[in-house]
């Protein structure tokens, strides 16, 4: 597969709103814009100044592009005290920030008759903005955990798609164990079918041995981990410890 070639791009926030308590959207525009090109899944990397001057950078996934007003949209889960999270609190309209993207090679598998996706707060804009992209032929299933009923999201999903939520309760073992619980009883469509997994390492890999344990192959799954809990991101915005 052919991905666009990342490009730097000197962006400014256009508008800030709250999908939910713990998520914030954050648009980004700019005249170049009529440029960009991207697959649905794909990221931007965004560049943040520490207080010791140096640069650090955080990946998002795009949940939207709007060409012809020349927006991206960007969901952020606000949670912890990094560098990203405290950008998204003081976001205003006006605010510069530089990016570089798209960023990733996790994209939709063109071969795929349906399509898995599953992780934690994290998982939710790409796992959203993969879905809708869909034809309304192909069927998908999401299984998405939060905090609660409130941090459930609206997406524009079309045909045979559906997205179950499932709420962290109790630490985070027991969390990563009730979701894989629910994908190991989950009844999935027939065909030959494409997971995506993303969140906290522990939990995609978790996933990712439940998926492989019901006879998927490795090549049937994308695995992606956002996060490590307890541990700061690299300066890359990736994290030390990998899923795949």
């Amino acid at each position: 597969m052919d991905f666009p070639e990342p490009t730097a791009w000197q962006l400014e926030v256009a508008a800030v709103e709250a999908v939910t308590p713990r998520m914030r959207r954050i648009q980004l525009s700019s005249a170049a814009l009529n440029r960009f090109v991207y697959l649905p899944g794909q990221d931007v990397a965004l560049a943040f100044r520490r207080d010791d001057g140096s640069t650090v950078r955080r990946r998002y996934t795009i949940r939207r592009f709007a060409p012809e007003e020349r927006i991206i949209e960007i969901d952020v889960v606000m949670h912890g005290d990094g560098p990203g999270m405290r950008w998204a609190q003081a976001a205003a309209p006006g605010a510069p920030v530089d990016a570089i993207g798209p960023r990733g090679k996790i994209t939709l598998a063109p071969d795929a008759q349906w399509h898995l996706f599953a992780g934690d707060a994290s998982a939710v804009p790409g796992a959203l903005a993969m879905m809708e992209a869909l034809p309304s032929e192909v069927a998908a299933r999401a299984f998405l955990q939060v905090d609660e009923a409130a941090e459930h999201q609206p997406a524009e999903l079309a045909g045979d798609k559906r997205v179950a939520w499932q709420y962290e309760q109790g630490a985070p073992a027991v969390a990563a164990a009730g979701l894989r619980e629910t994908l190991s009883e989950a009844a999935l469509p027939d065909g030959r079918g494409h997971a995506y997994l993303a969140g906290e390492v522990a939990l995609v890999l978790a996933l990712k041995a439940e998926l492989l344990g019901r006879g998927w192959r490795a090549d049937q799954i994308s695995a992606k981990a956002y996060w490590n809990r307890g541990r700061p991101n690299a300066d890359r915005g990736e994290p030390e410890q990998r899923a795949s």
